[in-house]
């Protein structure tokens, strides 16, 4: 049987055919081992690949994840994130892949290699992605052959901070990419001014739809050659500095999308259009500190997502209008000055998810439409001026974080408040409403069980009553947050072991009465708290369940009722870094003190003898207690540790010397031995130690004996120096105005016999010069032009043998006394800060010690803007000169018991700020100038006494609420309120002016009273003339008058004890 020849070729065509479309569909044979030698170059992290290590020869490598093929040959590969470690160096099978399109490499690991010029071999590729990829090196130059790219992304391609972008620079990077339509380049080191980058892009990439160079070290102006890409839709350029306004030529981009410049130190006005453009989604101008701009009306159906404005001067109102932007879902306005209301069109936001409107002005009340946010996550109005009542937000369901803090809500605790429902949103988990005006007692809510709240904040209102027990049925608390309110009566803390998860409980500034009741073995059921705070209440022992607490970071218990010995088991405990055991009634020695940062052990009745040697903390406050003993030497590790430390062991029995062992705590920022029964003398190592850290050094009121010695150093870094009260001698050392950072010098009450310390005027930061009680000499001030400490605000030269004419300039020549009070700054405190925490600042405060009238009043902080000047008890003689009227800003002014005669200076009236003026045992004759009762508004004190003052008294304004006491001793004074010749008439008007005498043709003689007055003037100058002349007799006599005086009015002595004037010594004060 004979076949025909077309049925016997037929299979073998058949076969042939499914020969060639089976090799035409498979991997060819050198794609595969290109691949497979690829892959075994590479090294792979734990978490293994998930693409490259399946490949093997048993499987078609086209059909290999990752590897996209045509006609067998690789034309894709997508190896990104793998993770993959290793070199990738020119002689890698990669780069023999000559058919490739589209490759990503992108998140893995090359820090070993630089980046393969043979890149540039790849002449197919239309696709590059090499970000995040490690390399070093420089981007080679090969990269701008590749001219079929349409996508580039080199972002972050450095292991190192930057890549920089030099050989080549931009220009030739992307001068022959003309088809490029995405380059991401973020992180790369450009280093580029505005006209030359702006234009490189613009020349050559007219197709470009996404630019995206953040962080890239780019400089300002935008160049108007930008405009020429008009098909950018998104721009990427956050983290340069162009330092130059946003031009308005980007409004005409019409398919712009993405627009994002923060961090970019923009300035100037932004255009409103740039909003407007319909298809632009997301903006964010945030972190432009100098950006201003409001919000313009937006049109129906706009199509914007993200509004992030956070950290810029945008201001204005919220248009109604915003409610056209139906899609919006993000608004961060955080840190604005935007102001008004909010509108209730913003409720028409239903895609809504973040709303962030912190930290600006807006007013008026929350509106309740806010409840319609179905999709609402996130919510953060907080440190705003909004007033009312809370939303309810019951329709929120999906609310995450509520934070309402920092506003001026009111209201009780009650529905449309603070509502009930808040606390049952199935979502919340944090809940913060503290530092409003919420006041009344919060009630027991129900069905908590369930509740998923886990940080809770009604800190710093008005709450009262009892704490309610369904707080701690919210099982899920962490962070619970109740202080700096009224809440009282008695709490249990057994209620916190309910609390499973809480890790931070605030109670502080309360009126609560809190109490334990456990036994040993429920204390080991507690939570495990990092940070306590019951300061501030009615705790009476030591919380047994603290034994077993392993993880506290921060432990206050500090202004409690706390009786007894610290317990044993206390300082066996892991020891919290933070300890505030301050301000209660604990007692004993301490045996056992333990090393930790924050350790604050003040105003106690501890006693005994302190551990030596002390164990290092870089804040121990021993202050204020009872402890007996001489003092400890230091640990070493006072020697070795770099952070500046603050040591406080003042106001205790401390005695002995000072050991000279304390010299090498190089660690020592503060150190405050004063209040104590220390003698000896002041280590010379001690101060010459001050180069190093030393900021701050208290030793007042001791019984410190010798000299300071001249050994302060070159560099040296003293702030605060105060000696006062003790005994020491010698002169003020010349090597002290090494220190030129000094801002309180204390020498005051010690036996220093020098004359005025002229050779400090280079301390111009110097604010308290207090030289009081010692035995200084000499006349007062500084020649020369240079300006005696600028910003000196408080001057005690009281009790000193200073004499000569008084000259205010050459004394206090100071901004702070001079400045009109307008012109002066905010409230701010001399302070000295050894340390910032985490959860807030810690400082050493100088402290003020005033004596006015009599009275000691010490302030615990210094004022800047409070000024004072004490020249009482010396022997300054002449008038009081009228140029102390410039000092404009002066509080206090204390110019009694000298020899300064004349008339009272009509500039007085200038210091409107004056609120205590004693001019007393002086020899002022004349009239009490009505100008200073007109003038002195704020005046409080006023002694005149024992002047030779005459005439009437302005009985006005202030000057009327002073009492005798304020004029006696002044003959020739008459009117209330002395008891001769006291009227209720009106005062006389100001005596004329030079002008006025003179506006007649001729004066009027009346030879009677003439008569009188030359007889007066005649007997009396036989007395006065020596007096003036003569500085000996002058001496003489004060002293004798006063004498006689004190003999006779024994309660005005203010010569003895009681007798301090106005004293500026350091003391450690705590801020939180």
């Amino acid at each position: 049987m004979r076949i025909p020849l077309l049925s016997r070729l037929l299979p073998i065509f058949i076969c042939s055919l499914t020969l060639i479309f089976a090799v035409s569909g498979q991997c060819l044979r050198d794609q595969r081992s290109y691949l497979l030698e690829l892959k075994n170059s590479f090294f792979f992290g734990t978490d293994f690949s998930n693409k490259v290590l399946p490949w093997n020869e048993s499987v078609d490598c086209c059909s290999w994840e990752g590897v996209t093929c045509s006609e067998g040959r690789v034309v894709g590969l997508n190896l990104d994130n793998q993770p993959i470690y290793g070199k990738l160096d020119s002689s890698s099978s990669l780069f023999r892949l000559h058919y490739l399109q589209h490759l990503s490499l992108a998140y893995n690991d090359f820090r070993d290699s630089c980046i393969p010029p043979e890149f540039g071999n790849l002449t197919n590729l239309i696709y590059l992605n090499l970000s995040r990829t490690s390399f070093t090196g420089q981007i080679p130059i090969e990269i701008s052959r590749l001219t079929r790219l349409v996508t580039l992304d080199l972002s972050d391609i450095s292991n190192e901070e930057y890549q920089n972008l030099e050989g080549p620079n931009l220009v030739t990077l992307v001068q022959n990419l003309t088809r490029l339509t995405e380059l991401y380049l973020d992180f790369v080191k450009i280093s580029s001014q505005g006209n030359d980058w702006c234009q490189a892009l613009s020349s050559s990439l007219p197709n470009l739809r996404v630019l995206s160079m953040s962080c890239c070290d780019l400089r300002g102006p935008l160049d108007s050659s930008l405009r020429k890409l008009q098909s950018l839709s998104i721009v990427n350029l956050w983290g340069n500095d162009f330092s130059a306004p946003i031009p308005e030529f980007f409004a005409d981009f019409r398919n712009l999308t993405f627009f994002d410049l923060s961090y970019c130190g923009l300035n100037g006005q932004f255009p409103k259009k740039i909003f407007q453009v319909p298809t632009l989604q997301t903006v964010d101008l945030s972190s432009n500190e100098l950006l201003q701009g409001s919000l313009p009306e937006f049109y129906p159906n706009g199509s914007l997502q993200s509004l992030q404005l956070s950290g810029s001067k945008f201001s204005g109102t919220l248009p109604d209008s915003i409610g056209n932007l139906k899609r919006l879902s993000e608004i961060y306005l955080t840190g604005c000055n935007f102001n008004g209301s909010i509108p209730n069109s913003l409720s028409n936001l239903t895609p809504l998810v973040y709303l962030d409107m912190s930290s600006n002005y807006f007013t008026g009340s929350i509106p309740n439409s806010l409840s319609n946010l179905t999709q609402l996550v996130y919510l953060d109005m907080s440190s705003n001026y909004f007033t009312g009542s809370i939303p309810s937000f019951s329709m929120a369901k999906n609310l995450i974080m509520i934070n309402l803090s920092y506003n001026h809500l009111t209201g009780q605790i009650t529905e449309g408040s603070i509502p009930a429902s808040l606390f049952s949103l199935p979502s919340l988990r944090t809940l913060l409403v503290g530092n409003n005006h919420f006041s009344g007692q919060l009630h027991e809510f129900s069905n908590v069980s369930s509740f998923l709240l886990e940080e809770l904040d009604l800190s710093s209102n008005n709450l009262e009553g009892p704490i309610p027990m369904s707080i701690f049925e919210l099982q899920g608390l962490q962070d619970l947050t109740l202080s700096s309110n009224n809440f009282n009566g008695s709490l249990q803390l057994n209620v916190i072991q309910q609390l499973r998860n809480l890790t931070y409980l605030d109670l502080s500034n309360n009126n609560l009465l809190i109490e334990y009741n456990g036994t040993n073995s429920s204390l080991s059921s507690f939570p495990q708290i990092m940070r306590l705070n019951l300061a501030s209440n009615k705790l009476k022992t030591f919380p047994e369940f603290l034994r077993h607490q392993a993880n506290l970071e921060r432990l206050d218990l500090s202004d409690n009722q706390i009786h007894g010995e610290i317990p044993n088991w206390f300082w066996k405990i892991p020891m919290p870094f933070y300890v505030n055991l301050s301000c209660n009634y604990l007692e004993g020695p301490l045996h056992n003190l333990s090393s930790t940062n924050f350790l604050d052990l003040s105003s106690n009745q501890l006693q005994g003898q302190l551990q030596t040697p002390l164990p290092y903390c870089y804040y121990l406050d021993l202050s204020r207690n009872n402890f007996y003993s001489v003092l400890p030497e230091l640990d070493i590790e006072w020697s070795i540790n770099s952070v500046s430390a603050f040591l406080s062991l003042s106001s205790n029995k401390f005695h002995g010397q000072i050991p000279e062992s304390i010299c090498n705590a190089a660690a020592l920022g503060v150190l405050d031995l004063s209040n104590n029964s220390i003698n000896g003398t002041i280590p010379q190592c001690l101060l010459s130690s001050t180069s190093n850290t030393l900021k701050v050094l208290n030793l007042r009121r001791n019984k410190l004996t010798g000299k300071i010695s001249d050994t302060f150093p070159s560099n040296c870094s003293l702030q605060t120096l105060n000696v006062n009260t003790n005994l020491l001698e010698g002169v003020v050392p010349k090597s002290l105005a090494n220190c030129t950072n000094l801002e309180v010098l204390d020498i005051g009450n010690n036996k220093i016999h020098d004359s005025f310390p002229c050779h400090l005027k280079g301390m111009s930061n110097l604010h308290v010069l207090v030289l009081h009680s010692n035995k200084f000499y000499g006349s007062v001030g500084c020649g020369g032009s240079n300006v005696t400490w600028p910003i000196l605000q408080i001057v005690d030269l009281a009790s000193n043998n200073f004499s000569g004419r008084l000259s205010i300039k050459s004394l206090a020549n100071s901004k702070l006394m001079m400045a009109d009070n307008e012109a002066q700054s905010g409230l701010n405190y001399l302070q000295f800060d050894p340390r910032e925490y985490v959860e807030g600042s810690y400082y050493y405060q100088d402290v003020i010690t005033v004596t006015i009238k009599g009275q000691i009043i010490e302030s615990v902080k210094i004022l800047t803007i409070f000024t004072s000047i004490d020249l009482s008890s010396n022997n300054f003689e002449g008038p009081i000169p009228e140029e102390i009227g410039v000092l404009k800003s002066l509080h206090i002014l204390n110019l009694s018991h000298n020899c300064f005669t004349g008339r009272i200076p009509l500039s007085l009236g200038n210091l409107s700020q004056l609120e205590s003026l004693d001019l007393s045992s002086n020899k002022l004759s004349g009239e009490i100038p009505v100008q200073l009762a007109d003038s002195l508004t704020f005046l409080a004190v006023l002694n005149l006494s024992f002047n030779q003052l005459v005439g009437p008294i302005p009985y006005i304004k202030q000057f009327a609420t002073f009492s005798e006491t304020s004029y006696e001793g002044n003959k020739g004074l008459y009117g209330c309120p002395l008891k001769r010749n006291c009227t209720s008439a009106e005062p006389r008007s100001p005596p004329p002016t030079f002008e006025d005498s003179n506006s007649n043709s001729r004066p009027l003689i009346d030879w009677n009273f003439l008569s009188v007055e030359l007889g007066f003037v005649f007997g009396f100058g036989m007395v006065i003339w020596p007096i003036m002349f003569c500085k000996r007799w002058r001496i003489r006599y004060c002293k004798h008058v006063d004498d006689i005086l004190f003999r006779i009015f024994p309660q005005l002595y203010l010569g003895g004890k009681q007798y301090r004037g106005i004293r500026a010594h350091g003391n450690a004060g705590l801020r939180h």
